[in-house]
């Protein structure tokens, strides 16, 4: 195995002492130009990174970004979120930071938990996920300054002009519009939108992505809580009275599984069903979905929370416009 380079490493490539290449990585600041750009030069050379461990000692600082880890729910749900949780890691340990998973399963247990995470000086910054209406985390986490940013935009009238919080999130709207036209495309006449009940935000937006782009070619909207078996039992309740519908696509891998296996036993395997999230249980069906990219969720989380300066040192303002990042999905077709 090949022994990282140390900053003794550094200091004899740039001729310098121990102390100035400290100096370089911590103030750069008291330090000369041309002797900064020489140990950086160094520092490049070899690819050297600062020690994490001597870093947090010496700053008083944990250089960890607490994040909440879902029940375990068994099913096609949380495929997502686990990609995004193994993401952050990934790119934030890149960025010399920890990441702390915790458990809760209840908002109000999760903003115990921070509590005690606060008080016990264990994370600098929190990733918030799965945020809703009347949200009581962030407004908690707003309260005591602590540093965060949220997978799921607030949820205010305008979270763009006016936001709340730092937010990171994927335009529903633009993957339900993607799956929609590319089903329009294909000839289908009758599209239809199987989707959850109204009052999710998530669900609402990628009700309006069909909403806007379907048109005259508009079937029914189908409502049904976010399960494979109530999803087949409404498709199969909905082509019965309404036979035309040639097209579905849906708010999730789930309801798009349910309504395959409804349309196949009505002798309907013609019908293209298109889901939301592309688990590879809907790649293992065949069925077209609507992939999150949450690695570019993570990285998009990261640049928040860490600023230019690449630190979390305090709460970056929420500036109008720049306050965010939508990521755009992809659809995948099968």
């Amino acid at each position: 195995m090949t022994k990282a380079p140390t900053v003794e490493d550094v200091a004899r490539i740039a001729g310098v002492s121990r102390q100035t290449v400290s100096n370089v990585v911590n103030t750069p600041g008291i330090v000369r130009e041309a002797t900064r750009i020489r140990v950086e030069a160094a520092i490049a050379e070899l690819g050297y990174r600062p020690h994490a461990a001597a870093r947090r000692l010496r700053t008083r600082r944990s250089s960890t970004i607490g994040i909440h880890l879902d029940p375990y729910a068994g099913g096609i749900a949380g495929v997502v979120l686990d990609r995004f949780v193994h993401a952050l890691t990934e790119r934030a340990s890149a960025r010399d930071m920890r990441v702390l998973l915790y458990a809760a399963r209840t908002a109000e247990e999760e903003i115990e938990r921070l509590g005690d995470l606060l008080e016990g000086g264990e994370v600098d910054a929190v990733v918030v996920t799965g945020t809703f209406h009347g949200d009581p985390r962030t407004g908690w986490l707003n309260e005591r300054g602590l540093p965060f940013v949220s997978f799921g935009r607030p949820w205010g009238e305008d979270d763009v002009a006016a936001p709340a919080h730092l937010w990171v999130d994927v335009d529903g709207a633009a993957g339900t519009r993607a799956a929609t036209e590319h089903l329009l495309s294909g000839g289908r006449g009758r599209v239809a939108f199987l989707g959850w009940p109204t009052g999710s935000g998530t669900g609402d937006e990628r009700e309006r992505g069909w909403r806007e782009s379907v048109g005259a070619a508009a079937g029914p909207r189908w409502v049904v809580e976010d399960s494979v078996a109530l999803a087949r039992d409404v498709i199969a309740e909905g082509l019965a009275r309404d036979p035309d519908v040639d097209g579905i696509v849906c708010a999730s891998d789930s309801l798009a599984i349910g309504a395959h296996l409804a349309s196949t036993v009505a002798g309907r395997a013609d019908i293209p069903v298109v889901g939301f999230d592309n688990t590879p249980a809907a790649e293992a069906l065949g069925l077209s979905s609507v992939e999150q990219l949450p690695e570019r969720v993570a990285s998009g989380a990261l640049d928040l929370l860490m600023g230019e300066e690449g630190t979390v040192v305090a709460p970056r303002p929420a500036t109008a416009g720049a306050a965010h990042r939508l990521v755009v999905p992809r659809l995948v077709v099968r």
